[in-house]
Parts: C-alpha cells; structure tokens; sequence
C-alpha cells in the first residue's frame, strides 16, 4: 500500500569499455550500436520522466558556452558532455557516465546568474570526471538486489526491513562522499574557468531556501534523516563551498554575467506546464486531457510524471491520482477487486456517477492507514483516487467525498485560458520593495518570501534601485 502513494526514481547508465585481444576475433559489430541503443533508451526514459526537452534556443546557447569554458579549464578538456534541458519545475541536475548532463528549466530558473548555472555544470561534470555515476550505478544495483532478497526470500518483515535500510545507508553514505568531492572538484573547475568560485555558495543556499518553501504545510521546520539522506545537508555542502572556494580567491572576484544571463530568462516558463497538467492551490487542471478537481482542505499538492500525490498539513491523510487501463467490457467494480490492491471491503463496493461519469468506490484497510478508493471512467481512461488517512472518521471520509465529487469536465474557455506561468525580468524602481514587488507576483502564497528566494535575497533583504529582478507573471 505503501508503494502506492511514494515514487521512488534512480538514474542509470553504466559505462562500458571494449578490449580488443590480438589473438582473440574482434567483437561482433552489434556490440557499439548495443550500447547506443541502451543509451537511447535511458535518454527516452529521463525525458519521460521530466516532462521532454524544453526548447529554449537562446538558454542553450548560453548552457553551451558554459560548458565548453568549463571543459576548456577542466583536466579532462578532451572530454566531451550533451547538455539536455528538461520541461520540469523540479530543481534539479544530473548526469550519467557517458557524459549525458541534464539540467531542469525549474533549476536554471532559481539560478541568478551564469555563475551558479555554471556551479552546477561543474559539478555534474565533476561526477563524470570522477566516475561516480559508473560507480553509483553499481551500488544501486546492489542495493536492488538486496531489496530482491528482502522481498522474494525473508519471511520476517522486521529483519526483511532492517537488510535494506542497511543496504540503503550504505549507498546513501557513499552518495554524500560523492557530493562534496564533485563540490570540490567543480568549484575548482569554475575558478580556472574564470566564473565567480563563490557561485556555487550562493545557488546551495538558494536551493535550500527553495525546498524549504516547497516543504508540505506545517513541516517547514522538519529536517531528513542525515544519515540517509541521498546528499549531504545544504548547510555543510555551503559551507564546504566557501571552503573550497577560498583557495582560488575571496568574494567578488570572477565573472558572474547577472545581466546577460537574466535577459534569457525573461520569457522563461516557470513552475508545471499546462500541456503536463498543472496545481493551482488546491485545484489540480489537466487542460490537454480536459479535467480537473479540488483536493480536501488543507492539502498541498505535487504534480509528477507519475501522479499527482497530495499531503495534509501534519502528514495524517494523502491521495494520490493516476490514470490506469481499464478494458471498456469489465466493470469498475470488478475492477476495484481484481487484485491490485489488498483487504478491500467487497460487501461496500458501490457503483456511482460523478457528474455524468461512471464510478465507483471502496474502502479498504491496512495495518496503520484506512483508504478510500475511487474509479472514475473518463473517455477511454480510467482515473483512480487513493485517498488514505490514519484516522478514517467521518469528517475524513466526508472530505474525501467532497473532493472526489469535484472532478469534471474542463470548459472550453477554462482549456483556453490555461497558459503557463512565466520569468519576467523587470528594473526595480526607486520606492520598490520586495514586498511591492512580490504582491505582483502569481504565486499562491508566502508571495515576498518567495521573490526574496528567486532573486537570492536574504530573508529581510531589500532590492536595490537600478537591480534587476525576477517576477512570476501570468
């Protein structure tokens, strides 16, 4: 049950070598386009999974011409890279072994200038250089293996569970070692490259303030589990970047290009795309599939490529919505009992219409969470809602019902006026404060915090006049 509310993702791409023996027949010529071949798939998957490629010609451009400044400073200036950027709000930057780097609109969006985008290409760079991808591909896959044991073989689920959280501190613990070398190595890269060293600080302490913002409602102050955490907490890789950085030179030294690199972000569309469904507030919208609907109160909601997952403030209740292949000659109901899910109340299972779509409902039961379930045809498809809650009580369920019943057909006008939300670069004005300035914003809350987090502000900060800065504009 637990697998139906949690995603988890890693990525892959081992890299590979061949030998050629004198003695021995040389390999067979299927052997390269093989490899190919794997690498085009994994490049197909990581696009499926971040919403495709973004086309925004003048930011690659600029990402490029990062990039070869940076290989041209590196140790490894004969090595190639393929920047690809990724359709997803998401923070976040990766790369595989075959020197595939890929970087989201969402994480060059939270950058200010082309010194911190440049930070995190050295940095990913920096895992190519040191092989930590090829090696982290192979702690994965021992982890999984593990997992396999845990799951198919041991019968106490006490000792199944305690096998693979010992397997996951393991990779977990390698994966911090990894992120501060691949810190240390790339602010060197973009120090020798002649970018401004104290970029990297910078951007960490953006990007912790972010994902503070983006943490679920009356859990900001809530801190992961050190020890298996996938990177090292913000505050230590800030503080080893200003480290690192104080070998090459003090602050203000290098080139950060604020200006240049804020005129390609105006225009920039920021957070979800509608064409990949879209959150606003409580309200989840899918103009290219034509539905939408509201989730309980209180409820923040996170759109991925899987699903869209919810969370109540407190962590006490979550839903989760996603689309399954029902065949059109088998019922809802038996739908809901064909086995995808466990301890279901089958004398409750109830055929319904949800504004003019058929449905149905059940309720089930695990050790620790109650859960109502919902099957709604619409076209061919079928949507299934989860909603769970540790406490299923009538207030509960009556809010789940409530926003079941508020899924529907999208207007015309409603497809229409769905466009995404945009960067729009602006000239502060004497008289402007962040505060002013934020109430411009199309945010749904925390409106000044949040335009002191996009323009790398401190908390109390205040724009200056002449400053140039980011807003989210409809």
């Amino acid at each position: 049950m637990a697998a139906l509310l949690l995603l988890a993702g890693c990525a892959r791409g081992p890299d590979g070598r061949q030998i050629v023996m004198p003695e021995l027949p040389e390999l067979p010529k299927s052997q390269p386009s093989q490899a190919a071949a794997a690498v085009n798939r994994e490049h197909a998957r990581i696009l499926a999974a971040y919403g495709g490629e973004y086309n925004d010609p003048q930011l690659r451009r600029l990402v490029t011409r990062a990039v070869d400044r940076l290989v041209a400073a590196s140790d490894r200036p004969d090595r190639r890279y393929r920047v690809t950027l990724l359709n997803s709000p998401a923070v976040n930057a990766f790369a595989l072994p075959t020197g595939q780097i890929y970087v989201t609109r969402g994480l060059a969006a939270l950058a200010n200038d082309t010194s911190e985008l440049a930070s995190v290409l050295a940095h990913e760079m920096a895992h190519v250089v040191a092989r930590h991808a090829a090696i982290r591909e192979d702690k994965a896959r021992q982890a999984a293996l593990v997992a396999n044991v845990v799951n198919q073989v041991l019968s106490d689920p006490q000792m199944g569970a305690l096998a693979l959280a010992k397997s996951n501190i393991s990779l977990a613990s390698f994966s911090r070692a990894q992120e501060f070398e691949a810190d240390g190595i790339g602010v060197g890269i973009a120090a020798r490259a002649g970018f401004d060293p104290y970029g990297a600080e910078r951007f960490l302490t953006s990007m912790g303030r972010n994902a503070a913002l983006r943490a679920p409602p009356g859990q900001s102050d809530a801190q992961p589990v050190e020890f298996l955490s996938s990177h090292p907490a913000t505050p230590d890789r800030v503080r080893n970047a200003v480290t690192q950085a104080r070998r090459y030179s003090g602050p203000g030294s290098g080139t950060r290009d604020q200006a240049a690199y804020l005129a390609v972000l105006d225009g920039l569309v920021y957070g979800e795309d509608p064409n990949e469904g879209y959150v606003r507030g409580r309200n989840f919208l899918h103009p290219k599939l034509g539905f939408t609907f509201t989730a309980p109160e209180g409820f923040a909601l996170d759109n991925t490529a899987q699903a869209v997952l919810g969370i109540k403030a407190g962590g006490t209740q979550a839903l989760r919505l996603d689309v399954v292949r029902v065949p059109a000659e088998q019922s809802l109901a038996a739908y809901l009992t064909s086995g995808w899910l466990e301890n279901i109340d089958t004398g409750g299972i109830r055929e319904i219409t949800i504004n003019g779509f058929p449905a149905a409902s059940a309720a089930a039961r695990g050790e620790h969470w109650s859960f109502r379930l919902y099957a709604v045809r619409f076209g061919s498809d079928v949507y299934r809602f989860i909603f769970a809650a540790k406490q299923m009580t009538p207030d509960a369920d009556r809010a789940f019902r409530q926003s079941i019943q508020s899924f529907r057909r999208l207007s015309l006008a409603e497809i229409k006026a769905a466009k995404p939300l945009r960067i729009s670069i602006r000239t502060v004005a004497p008289g402007d404060t962040a505060e002013r300035l934020a109430r411009g914003m199309a945010v749904p809350d925390r409106a000044a915090e949040r335009f002191r987090v996009l323009n790398g502000l401190a908390p109390k900060a205040q724009p200056k006049p002449g400053d140039l800065v980011k807003l989210v504009v409809e």
